[in-house]
């Protein structure tokens, strides 16, 4: 399995939309065998989504999110555990061992906190967030195919 994770430092980056660096882990029989740190190109929702897309992550682990960006990485087939704060290394090692995040929730989140409607008008775009996700989706199928 492999899992992105927005961080800060040593945390999960509180804001996933203004997210700069990316931990990115594999994970087998509930150990962490990789590690790496990369910069996220750009500061573009669109632009990680594909990354992420591109190096086969399973899992994107993140603070806050915004409704399109979290619709766009859901929608290429990568699960989403949002609304999550505290030391990375301590999450990473948690969920990998298949332990619940819930005590890594961002205070004064329950559990319905990913299921909350955002409003305000949302930025536009060239593609419309239906042929993005198309396209994204379609990266992920082709790369799985090789």
């Amino acid at each position: 399995m492999k899992i992105g994770m927005t961080i800060w430092g040593n945390r999960i980056s509180p804001v996933f939309d203004s997210a700069q660096t990316i931990l990115l882990a594999t994970v087998k029989n509930g150990e962490i065998v990789s590690e790496a740190k990369e910069f996220i190109p750009g500061n573009i929702p669109t632009n990680l989504a594909k990354m992420l897309v591109a190096k086969e992550i399973d899992t994107l682990i993140c603070g806050a999110i915004s409704e399109q960006p979290a619709r766009i990485i859901e929608s290429a087939g990568i699960t989403l555990i949002s609304f999550v704060t505290g030391n990375a290394e301590k999450l990473l090692h948690a969920y990998a061992r298949g332990g619940s995040v819930e005590r890594f929730l961002m205070p004064g989140c329950g559990s319905n906190c990913r299921e909350k409607k955002r409003t305000g008008q949302q930025p536009q775009a060239t593609q419309s967030p239906d042929n993005l996700v198309r396209s994204i989706s379609e990266q992920r199928y082709v790369g799985k195919q090789r």
